[in-house]
């Protein structure tokens, strides 16, 4: 058997484009390398803070995506993914600059999970910024304008120390957050059937959200590990 060579890494098939940021990064994390069973390779947007990419629209960031997202190809990456599902909006340009697939967003996986539920049941979206979440996010990433929305906006800790990159997190007050969000955006709708959660540093609250809810919850964390396995398929 030969080995073939052409990249400059090999073993990390997905490809992760950071925000640049201080906040903790906890287990369950997307930015927290342990919280994978496959290696990933990271890469950091400079300038690409939480508030910027989240309330100001990104504004001015695509070409920065664009360059990071080529050079972790050009390392070795088989595909691309964000931490940030607000960046939904850079799907298209992404994927047409990079030639490889590309999964910006944990939106993405909304209308899959809607194909998965009973009739008269849909998916709710569990969101950092209700108040930046736009038509053009959920567009971008194939999701229906009539999809219940919830927020951890306005809570005690989870959106104030993520958004305002603070750093330090108290870690309970954060799952609360979570969990109430989770819990009212249930309450408000009860034709919700599972959760989304567009936000990729919720993926430590998902077990909570679940137990709080009784329902299905998705997150950054299982849309990537099933982009890894089209990546890069088990070998038996």
């Amino acid at each position: 058997m030969k080995a073939q060579g052409g990249k400059a890494i090999y073993g990390a098939a997905v490809g992760i484009l950071m925000l640049e940021a201080r906040f903790p990064r906890i287990p369950g994390d997307m930015g927290n390398a342990t919280s994978w069973d496959f290696p990933v390779h990271y890469k950091i947007v400079r300038g690409a803070s939480p508030d910027k990419v989240v309330r100001r629209n990104a504004e001015g960031l695509l070409p920065d995506f664009i360059t990071a997202a080529q050079e972790l190809v050009a390392d070795g990456v088989d595909g691309i993914t964000t931490n940030c599902g607000f960046l939904s909006v850079f799907q298209h340009d992404i994927a047409k600059a990079v030639g490889v697939p590309v999964a910006t967003s944990s939106l993405m996986q909304t209308a899959m999970v809607n194909a998965l539920l009973p009739p008269g049941k849909k998916a709710g979206i569990l969101t950092i910024s209700g108040s930046s979440l736009t038509p053009a996010h959920l567009i971008a990433a194939g999701v229906p304008l009539d999809t219940p929305i919830g927020s951890t906006e306005g809570g005690r800790e989870f959106t104030r120390a993520i958004l305002g990159n603070e750093p330090e997190l108290d870690v309970a007050a954060a799952e609360a957050d979570n969990v109430d969000a989770a819990r009212q955006l249930v309450a408000s709708n009860p034709d919700v059937g599972a959760l989304v959660l567009e936000c990729t540093n919720m993926g430590p609250y998902a077990p909570a959200i679940r137990v709080a809810t009784g329902l299905p919850v998705f997150s950054i964390l299982n849309f990537v590990t099933w982009f890894q396995t089209g990546l890069s398929p088990r070998v038996f």
